[in-house]
């Protein structure tokens, strides 16, 4: 017996992947998360499915259903947002169905991170700059550890990317500027990254919070912070070793000048 949790992307129902679409169609019941998961990509399961909706279940409720189908021999798929691994609030879910006896497959999918990343044509890596990318969130009802602190990470002075965050903008400031980030550090917000009304925001750690909340941007918010946001980084001379002429790797001979 088993259930398969699939990645549904970001947003726009072509970023599944492949194998997730196919797993989909198959399904005799699909449970998604009406809140997040596009209806559109939903849609694209068999006629027959049945389709239930999860966003107002708590985690009892949800697994009992999965339980019970399963059970009665259907193929139920569980479709999350994004990719599973990333604030997916699988384990738990996971931990319930071991008790059941019942197997989990899981399907990665895109997750809102990199897809905030491609809408404003970001590198989160960049050769002499950055080469670490922190995915957190700041604390607000739900803790985080105390050594994973805001404050403590973005030390780091890497690319830190903020799920969950966008109504604690003014702690995320004073968080960045007490690790001694510059006030001018380039910021980018996109909101409801590759959904049909996606709206993108360029700011700075000082203009953030005045900037956000003049665009309405209080959820489904990933805020992308550090240098490599920079909107004249293309006008700039950072390069990999990867392309160039001089550098020797498995596939090429470098060309000494």
């Amino acid at each position: 017996m088993k259930i398969t949790i699939i990645g549904a992307g970001p947003g726009d129902p072509d970023l599944i992947t492949v194998k997730g679409l196919k797993l989909l169609q198959e399904a005799d019941v699909v449970m998604y998360a009406d809140s997040l998961v596009s209806t559109e990509l939903i849609e694209r399961a068999k006629p027959n499915a049945e389709v239930i909706k999860t966003a107002g279940m708590h985690l009892e409720e949800m697994v009992a259903l999965m339980v019970d189908r399963v059970q009665k021999n259907k193929k139920v798929v569980r479709v999350h947002t994004g990719d599973p691994a990333v604030y997916g609030a699988t384990m738990e879910q996971i931990a319930l169905l071991h008790k059941e006896g019942i197997k989990v497959d899981i399907i990665p999918g895109v997750s809102s991170v990199f897809a905030a990343a491609a809408a404003v044509g970001a590198e989160l890596t960049i050769p002499d700059l950055t080469q670490t990318v922190i995915l957190t969130r700041a604390e607000g009802r739900t803790p985080v550890p105390d050594t994973e602190k805001l404050r403590d990470l973005a030390k780091h002075h890497c690319t830190v990317a903020l799920f969950l965050s966008a109504t604690l903008t003014k702690k995320i400031v004073k968080e960045f500027l007490d690790a001694g980030w510059s006030e001018k550090t380039p910021v980018a917000v996109v909101y409801k990254a590759t959904w049909p009304d996606q709206k993108i925001l360029r700011s700075t750690l000082e203009r953030l919070d005045e900037d956000m909340k003049a665009n309405g941007m209080r959820k489904q918010a990933m805020i992308l912070a550090g240098w490599a946001l920079d909107e004249q980084i293309h006008n700039k001379d950072y390069r990999s070793k990867l392309y160039d002429k001089a550098f020797t790797h498995g596939f090429r001979k470098g060309v000494k000048e």
